[in-house]
């Protein structure tokens, strides 16, 4: 995946899907917990093979044990054919943060570095802005 030119906010106003108003409200909330982040999005396959569209914010640089290390984001939300995703990055005590917050979330699946809803309905946004919050603390300052 690459960054786009494209800005997070028209690749949301152009969605037709009815669910860009979920994108836009979760969008919003991230956005505010995680002042003075680059918000910017990636597009491109994804790990898995799918193409994806993900708005990612804030700076991240993961190293890999084999190959260069890979820029990326540290929460990453995308709308998938059946559901939203968040790809939270970052780590506390060498776990995922969002594990962390999985029993608080509302009512979502959450896997290593995945977390997966049907709406902004099914989601706690105070819980969500929480996460972002501490997300943003624990991780360095965008280059």
């Amino acid at each position: 995946m690459e960054r786009s030119a494209t800005d997070p906010s028209q690749f949301i106003e152009g969605l037709s899907d009815g669910r860009a108003t979920d994108l836009a409200e979760i969008d919003q909330v991230l956005v505010a917990a995680m002042p003075g982040r680059v918000r910017v999005l990636w597009e491109g396959v994804f790990w898995g093979g799918t193409e994806q569209s993900i708005i990612g914010y804030g700076d991240l640089v993961q190293t890999r044990p084999r190959g260069e290390d890979v820029e990326w984001f540290i929460i990453g939300l995308a709308l998938q054919k059946n559901h939203i995703s968040l790809y939270v990055n970052a780590v506390k005590d060498g776990a995922y943060l969002g594990k962390a917050y999985a029993d608080r979330l509302g009512k979502v699946k959450v896997g290593s570095a995945n977390i997966t809803f049907k709406s902004a309905e099914a989601l706690d946004l105070n819980v969500l802005a929480a996460l972002a919050k501490e997300a943003h603390e624990l991780s360095p300052n965008d280059r």
